[in-house]
């Protein structure tokens, strides 16, 4: 009865066990001492791809690739004729070979046991195929993140919560003027002019007790010291990181030392500019007191002796006072025009609603015996109503429809278009936040010109060589300055014998003067 009872509970045992190993997430495989598989659990089976039956009597090498294969004889043979393992009882990573071929890593563990009548080796294996991906996966990750730290223009400084620096990139490193081995397990502080250097632990100290960030989080503009001694301006934004242990902060260096050169020499230009301008407001005042005078009696001396004496003169003397008063009325004209162009600034007034289809109606109606004499047709659409200076918007149309109507083609009626559209802000470099641009088209049917001298047609003084019509050479230089002042500019498209197309922007809106 108590040998029944005993069988009784060697099969339950044998069942749970069989159970355990069947179930079990790694692969079992035990074999003979001849290499010979006796049992392969469903996990082991899997993990191959073999079905049991396939595995169960074969060798085990027939799961291994080469040279483990043409070696696993061997290794049993030496493990029975010396008793020294290199796997058994310790277990390592190997290699695998499923059905198809693929080689895959796997953990390893062997146990010997020894029963009644014989010897046998218990394989436990251990699926690592996704964690040497994942560990691949992070080594890549890793190697990324440090090729960006190595190669980033920038400087990045890692330090602990005491101030002491755990990671210096190249660019750091030649920005600061050190090397590595010279800053590694310092204080950040060593990298600051006084008085930072001296009270950046107490900056530390408080943040760490208060929770108020100065820079962490923010980012500003401080100073750096150089191994040299030299001080230099850099942006410096710093990021505060939560390790698994422990906090570090990270630091990025942006250094400013050109654009602070480039602020300085803007400041210069700025500073000449205006100097400048003053320069050309007062000859503006010279040129109008001074030079005035003495021209106004130029011409009224010279017309009398047109009127009076103009008979008693050779035929050379009245040439002479014919191109003497020519002279003095083109200085007349170029004096006007100057003063002009400095008044555009100088003189200018507040800006104030300006109904620009009102001001075309005017200037129209001030060029129409012009207009009559050229045969011209005058082709308009609505303007709209902006923020300008009433004055300088009529004096913008005058210079551009006078032009238009003046350059045109021998024999050829002119034709002057004149339209607008609404444009994007972001399109107008001069204008400012906030501002809504409007475009206005004046295109004629005239001579045209050569786009290259397109930069040369709106500086002052300057006009196109060969060119037969009368001026100064002002009248488009006070245009893109009027258009400029009013949060916009001016350009042209124009072809030779093609005609031309002035295209001017200006902000509908325009809080600053």
């Amino acid at each position: 009865m108590e040998e029944n009872q005993d069988n009784i509970y060697s099969l339950d045992s044998q069942a749970r066990l069989k159970a355990i190993i069947d179930t079990a997430i790694d692969g079992i495989i035990t074999i003979d001492n001849r290499g010979r598989v006796e049992t392969m659990n469903p996990a082991a089976a899997h993990i191959f791809g073999f079905e049991p039956e396939e595995v169960i009597g074969q060798n085990i090498k027939m799961l291994m690739p080469e040279p483990d294969k043409s070696l696993h004889d061997v290794y049993i043979q030496n493990y029975h004729d010396t008793g020294i393992g290199q796997i058994i009882g310790i277990g390592r990573e190997v290699l695998g070979k499923k059905k198809d071929g693929t080689i895959f890593p796997f953990l390893l563990s062997i146990s010997e046991v020894r029963l009644k009548d014989k010897q046998i080796f218990t394989g436990i294996v251990h699926d690592i195929t996704e964690l040497k991906k994942t560990e691949a996966a992070l080594r890549e990750s890793e190697n990324k993140f440090n090729s960006i730290i190595k190669t980033a223009v920038d400087g990045i400084i890692t330090i602990s919560t005491r101030g002491i620096m755990e990671m210096i990139n190249p660019s750091a490193q030649k920005l600061f003027g050190y090397h590595e081995s010279e800053l590694m397990g310092r204080n950040i502080s060593m990298l600051m002019p006084e008085p930072d250097s001296s009270l950046h632990d107490a900056y530390m100290q408080r943040y760490h007790e208060t929770g108020e960030a100065h820079i962490i989080g923010i980012g500003r503009e401080v100073s750096g010291l150089r191994k040299d001694g030299t001080v230099f301006p850099f942006f410096l934004s710093i990021s505060e990181v939560q390790l698994a242990d422990r906090k570090v902060y990270t630091g990025f260096v942006h250094d400013i030392t050109s654009q602070k050169v480039s602020e300085e020499r803007l400041r210069r230009y700025a500073a000449e500019l205006e100097r400048s301008n003053r320069e050309l407001q007062d000859f503006a005042y010279v040129s109008s007191h001074d030079l005035q005078e003495p021209l106004r009696k130029i011409q009224a001396f010279g017309d009398r002796l047109k009127t009076k004496e103009y008979d008693k003169l050779s035929d050379q003397g009245k040439d002479y006072i014919d191109r003497m008063l020519n002279a003095a009325a083109r200085m007349q004209n170029l004096i006007n025009d100057l003063l002009d162009f400095s008044r555009v600034t100088s003189k200018s007034k507040a800006f104030v609603k300006v109904n620009l289809d009102k001001i075309l109606t005017e200037v129209l109606s001030d060029l129409e015996v012009t207009i009559e004499q050229t045969s011209a047709q005058i082709v308009r659409s609505p303007l709209p109503v902006i923020e300008g200076e009433p004055t300088q918007m009529r004096q913008l149309f005058q210079n551009l429809i006078s032009n238009a109507i003046k350059f045109h083609k021998e024999g050829v009626a002119p034709v002057v278009s004149i339209s607008s559209r609404g444009v994007q802000r972001h399109a107008h470099l001069t204008s400012t936040p906030g501002d809504e641009m409007v475009e206005i088209c004046i295109e004629d049917n005239g001579i045209g010109f050569d786009e290259k001298y397109l930069d040369r047609i709106f500086n002052i003084f300057q006009r196109l060589e060969g060119q037969k019509y009368e001026g100064s050479g002002i009248g488009l230089a006070v245009c893109r300055k009027i258009a400029v002042r009013h949060g916009g500019d001016i350009t042209a498209k124009s072809k030779p014998g093609e005609g031309t197309r002035f295209i001017i922007t200006l902000a509908k809106k325009h809080l600053q003067d």
